[in-house]
């Protein structure tokens, strides 16, 4: 199957999308989405946004995106010093990113977490957010977000930020 990445093909979840059936190789991710996800939008605690082929309610790919805060203290060194001295700064999570099996090795992970940054970007310039954060579950992870430029928390490596200054530079 060769996928059309466009971003009409991102939305927010519906009832009408077809979750059963996807796998991305993770039970907890397949889960959320199967279980939680609509609930979660409803519930406006999660905004989860699903990629589908046109005139298909399959989810080949989802993401949330939601709120959330940092202690200061976890940044680095070199960027407390340009920021204000909060104890805590406001920042948008992206808590979840997982590609069906079906859809891999095609780009949609990249496509999606583009979709995320400027979806992100967008919201910060209504409502403040000074980076995006995600919490990398494993390695690969990991090494697909620093790909991108994240760069790690000072106390939890595996905890990851970009700047919305840089992903403000990303769409200049």
């Amino acid at each position: 199957m060769t996928l059309v990445l466009a971003s009409e093909n991102i939305r927010p979840i519906e009832k009408a999308h077809d979750r059963k059936s996807f796998d991305c190789g993770n039970e907890a991710l397949n889960r959320y989405l199967r279980d939680q996800a609509r609930q979660d939008a409803e519930k406006r605690v999660a905004a989860p946004f699903v990629f589908t082929q046109p005139g298909n309610p399959k989810v080949l790919g989802f993401y949330t995106l939601s709120s959330s805060i940092i202690v200061m203290d976890e940044l680095p060194a070199a960027l407390m010093k340009r920021l204000p001295r909060y104890g805590q700064l406001p920042v948008t999570l992206l808590g979840r990113l997982a590609v069906d099996g079906t859809a891999r090795g095609q780009g949609l992970g990249e496509f999606m977490l583009v979709d995320a940054l400027r979806r992100s970007l967008e919201a910060s310039q209504q409502i403040a957010a000074m980076a995006l954060i995600v919490e990398a579950k494993n390695e690969q992870a990991e090494s697909f977000y620093r790909h991108f430029d994240f760069q790690p928390f000072q106390q939890t490596p595996m905890r990851l930020f970009l700047s919305m200054a840089e992903i403000a530079k990303m769409f200049a």
